[in-house]
């Protein structure tokens, strides 16, 4: 009896040690993110407005299907964790989640239409903010902490990489537009302060639950993408959306580093591609584009075409074209920002960024 109960202690403490081994044999990610790095939770949400459900979204990645990402290919997310030999993690309402996919791939939160603020994007009905997202994330540190321990837990929280990439939409689809309360509630260095105290906030309660190794990601010149041009009476760029993103971004970079020494090993890094798009949009023909003011899928002339459709007409040549839609940018364009992220944050690329595959959730390993 003794014997049978030793044994069964063994075998308790070996499927512990293989169950710790195998979550922290390799970091994963926790993706917080807009429709930038959604890569399918709105076209899980029954009610939103904002879904990538249509062809031809996703035409260029996996089997060609729609899979929720808002553009024909990969996202910068996708492309920084394949060149960095991270896993794709899926999206958090992918019905096979679980704790085994969870610690094997990590959890994308992102929602097309989301942003920093919870009143952001309340026209597309349903979306999750980062707040939401936050709160998603608890649920899943409680989900593992069960299946671990906190011991396990805290370590393997802890060892993951996070990103946060959001910004976008609280200007775009809340500031900017005269329907949103805080239109004129604030001005543009008020609007950019309320942010970033709401952004420490949130990234102090994300520290709070493990993330110590931390990304946020900058904004692009937004005043400069097809939607922003074809809405302005001279069709350029809109040069005030773009100065807030300046200001974001600087905004955040310095929050970041006010916040870093403060917080128990945290590494809270922020990269900023503004420079480089705004090159890319301006001298398109310097970085093999042909096309970088208007999207590639479009219903042509009926301009703005506010999604892909299977209506839609596509450009002829899908890598020569900067933005695949009114709001985002193609794979190409998404490669050559990853590319530049990769260099800010000092990140060794183990390999090229790899084509998509069918599913973002990593096959189980063999037990052969």
């Amino acid at each position: 009896m003794k014997l049978e109960i030793a044994l069964s202690l063994l075998l308790v403490v070996l499927v512990g040690i293989t169950i710790i081994q195998g979550c922290n044999g390799k970091a994963v990610q926790f993706i917080f993110g807009d429709s930038l790095s959604d890569n399918g939770n709105n076209n899980r949400l029954s009610m939103t407005l904002a879904k990538a459900n249509l062809p031809y979204y996703g035409i260029d990645f996996g089997n060609g299907l729609p899979n929720g990402r808002f553009t024909n290919g990969r996202t910068v997310a996708d492309i920084i964790g394949d060149s960095t030999g991270l896993p794709r993690p899926p999206a958090f309402l992918d019905p096979s989640v679980n704790e085994d996919v969870i610690l094997e791939n990590g959890v994308n939160y992102a929602s097309g239409g989301g942003g920093v603020l919870n009143e952001t994007g309340t026209y597309f009905i349903q979306r999750l903010s980062l707040w939401k997202q936050i709160e998603l994330f608890h649920g899943t540190t409680e989900l593992i902490t069960k299946k671990l321990g906190k011991q396990a837990s805290d370590k393997f929280f802890q060892e993951a990489r996070y990103v946060v990439a959001l910004g976008s939409n609280d200007f775009i689809n809340n500031y900017l537009m005269p329907v949103y309360r805080d239109s004129w509630t604030y001005n543009d260095q008020t609007f950019v302060e309320y942010l970033m105290e709401t952004l420490e906030k949130q990234l102090l309660v994300l520290h709070k639950l493990g993330a110590r190794q931390l990304m946020v990601f900058g904004l692009g010149p937004m005043g400069c993408i097809p939607l922003q041009r074809v809405l302005s009476t001279t069709g350029k760029c809109q040069e005030r959306a773009n100065k807030l993103a300046l200001s974001f971004n600087k905004a955040a970079n310095n929050l970041l580093i006010s916040l870093e020494p403060k917080l128990t090993n945290a590494s809270f890094k922020f990269g900023d591609a503004y420079d480089v798009v705004d090159d890319v949009i301006r001298n398109p023909y310097k970085y093999g584009f042909t096309n970088a003011d208007s999207p590639c899928c479009s219903l042509g002339r009926i301009r703005p075409a506010l999604t892909c459709t299977p209506a839609s007409t596509l450009c002829v040549d899908r890598t020569k074209y900067v933005f695949w839609d009114e709001y985002h940018p193609s794979d190409s364009a998404n490669e050559l920002i990853a590319k530049e992220l990769i260099k800010k944050f000092g990140f060794p690329e183990v390999g090229s960024p790899s084509p998509a595959p069918e599913s973002d959730i990593a096959p189980s390993p063999s037990n052969d």
